[in-house]
């Protein structure tokens, strides 16, 4: 159970409460290529993980129309308070593409869901992205 901290905002432990109440997934506890499908309220986004932050991500038609690789930062509750490595539902997803000097942020997550089964092997084109691009 959380206990709020004494020395952040009553906003700041209100959405870290309601981050758990609410639900979500910590990247860090994943299978490699572990597929999650993230509906926001405009895209459906689908991120195979790579480890770490690193995921092929597809959904958006500017952004990721294929996957692209990417790190995911974290979900964000629409400010610059970041929470690191998980996506959250009410949240924002943020992530770094490498077309792009400054995160991506959708808009907010209203599902997540893993998928039962794992990414099968990655396609030729995908591994290719994977073994010659590096995402901060």
């Amino acid at each position: 159970m959380f206990t709020p901290h004494p020395n952040l905002s009553d906003e700041v432990n209100r959405n870290i409460i309601r981050s758990e109440i609410e639900g979500g997934v910590f990247l860090d506890r994943l299978q490699l290529h572990s597929v999650l499908l993230i509906q926001t309220q405009h895209r459906c986004y689908t991120a195979v993980m790579l480890g770490g932050s690193q995921a092929l991500i597809s959904g958006h038609p500017e952004y990721c129309p294929e996957p692209t690789l990417v790190a995911i930062a974290g979900s964000t509750w629409g400010g610059s308070m970041l929470k690191l490595r998980f996506v959250g539902r009410g949240m924002q997803l943020e992530f770094c593409h490498p077309g792009y000097s400054t995160p991506i942020v959708t808009s907010r997550v209203q599902e997540i869901r893993e998928c039962a089964e794992r990414a099968p092997a990655l396609d030729q084109a995908a591994q290719h992205v994977v073994a010659h691009k590096a995402v901060p």
